[in-house]
């Protein structure tokens, strides 16, 4: 008889289709593939065309990211220590792993997200909250609901809002602030003697045409991937027909497959889709995307949804199970 791997919605998959090899491979690919990438261009980049090597080291930053992504689900290897070694360098110079980590995993409390208050990743506001900013707070976080405005404002913010509330937490002793930041910190450290010290390329250069850009690619993906709703599912998009980004993003634009079953791996997400997609489909009511050319189209000067939470808080209990 064979077994099955439910979501907590009571999405069902054949067991085998969800559990992970002991090592995976192609995962423990993208490491050499990632830093072997970025190291060749960033010590030849004096021979080559900036328009390769700035575009090619944001792509690598960003693809580097989607790594970390990946690994702190579990994955390559069932060995914890050897996978956040493997995702730890700061290549984007800013986000420490271990904050991206921690923060990640509350997004995925699945009946809490979109809410203001209790998922981490999201962009919706409560009346009090909103009330706070100041009039060019309010229009800077306007204009980063359409897509244009959070491709180009949207590094800016997310960056200097992290550093805004870490600066914070290290000054008031917040713990594990300065347990986190040590290790961070003598990581970028290294990041920059390479670049700067070994490559010779400017640092300046390399945080706004490389690390900018990256978190730009990044933002892609997240800007339309969750969207308030009553029923959980409802609240988690789906971008098929994105072969380049999707790749980029390792499969995470079919995002609801990701937030049923994220100990899933990668590489096997489009297989599952294409075998359960009228199913996926049915349970997300249809919040699908033809494309991230469709998201562009659609939201480019659009707000994505109210800056407001639609319902306040998401719901809980049996409305949000949907």
């Amino acid at each position: 008889m064979r077994t099955r791997a439910a979501a907590p919605d009571g999405m069902m998959l054949e067991a085998a289709e969800v559990r992970r090899p002991g090592i995976e491979w192609p995962t423990v690919a993208l490491c050499p593939t990632i830093y072997g990438g970025w190291l060749a261009l960033t010590y030849w980049h004096g021979a080559l065309p900036g328009w390769i090597v700035f575009p090619g080291l944001a792509w690598l930053v960003a693809w580097h990211s989607s790594l970390q992504h990946e690994v702190m689900h579990g994955h390559p290897t069932r060995l914890r220590a050897l996978n956040d070694a493997l995702a730890f360098p700061p290549l984007p110079l800013w986000l420490p792993y271990h904050i991206y980590r921690a923060s990640h995993l509350r997004h995925h409390n699945d009946e809490r997200l979109t809410d203001p208050l209790d998922d981490p990743e999201s962009r919706y506001w409560l009346p009090e909250q909103w009330e706070q900013l100041s009039r060019w707070g309010r229009l800077l976080f306007i204009v980063q609901n359409t897509f244009a405005g959070r491709l180009l404002l949207g590094p800016a913010w997310i960056i200097g809002r992290f550093f805004y509330f870490q600066s914070r937490a290290l000054a008031y002793g917040a713990p594990g602030a300065r347990r986190v930041w040590g290790p961070h910190l003598v990581g970028v450290a290294c990041v920059l003697a390479w670049v700067w010290g070994v490559c010779g390329m400017n640092p300046l250069a390399y945080a706004l045409a490389v690390v900018y850009p990256a978190a730009s690619l990044m933002l892609i993906r997240s800007f339309a991937e969750h969207r308030a709703a009553e029923g959980v599912r409802e609240r988690i998009a789906i971008v098929e027909n994105a072969p380049v980004l999707g790749l980029l993003f390792l499969n995470n634009n079919l995002h609801l497959v990701h937030h049923a079953w994220p100990e899933m791996p990668w590489w096997r997400i489009p297989g599952v889709y294409r075998q359960h997609r009228e199913m996926m489909i049915a349970a997300n009511g249809g919040l699908v995307y033809d494309g991230y050319l469709d998201v562009a189209r659609r939201f480019w000067l659009t707000p994505h949804d109210k800056v407001l939470h639609p319902l306040g808080r998401a719901p809980t209990g049996q409305r949000a199970a949907s």
